[in-house]
């Protein structure tokens, strides 16, 4: 199964220790799609961020070469937005810990993988 994979969600390695892609492939998932709009973000968060943040980000662009990425500059609208309709689109789950993303995704019926108590990740329907 593919699941798209989200700024906040690659950085989860970094900042709490979970290999998402074990976790990730535990739960079906064998192709992750990061859209271009996510590696915009990191790329921003790597150069202009502080502290733990920017290293986090450093990682996870680090981890995007297991990922294929998927150019979303057409896409009209945030990164999140662009989530969205590629999710819609292409009828596959997303993985995010975005709280505002999870909702707006479960209420177009899309799959959401988040981490749970900062150590493993679980899914919702």
């Amino acid at each position: 199964m593919k699941i798209i994979i989200d700024t906040n969600a690659l950085m989860v390695p970094a900042e709490f220790g979970v290999d998402i892609f074990s976790e990730l492939a535990a739960l079906g998932f064998d192709e992750w799609i990061v859209p271009s709009g996510v590696a915009r973000e990191l790329e921003g968060i790597a150069s202009r961020g502080r502290g733990r943040g920017r290293d986090a980000a450093r990682v996870a662009l680090a981890l995007m070469d297991r990922c294929r990425t998927i150019e979303t500059e057409g896409i009209v609208g945030n990164v999140d937005d662009s989530i969205m309709e590629l999710a819609v689109e292409m009828k596959v789950a997303v993985f995010t810990n975005d709280a505002e993303l999870k909702g707006r995704l479960r209420e177009r019926g899309v799959k959401v993988v988040y981490l749970r108590q900062r150590s493993y990740l679980a899914s919702v329907p």
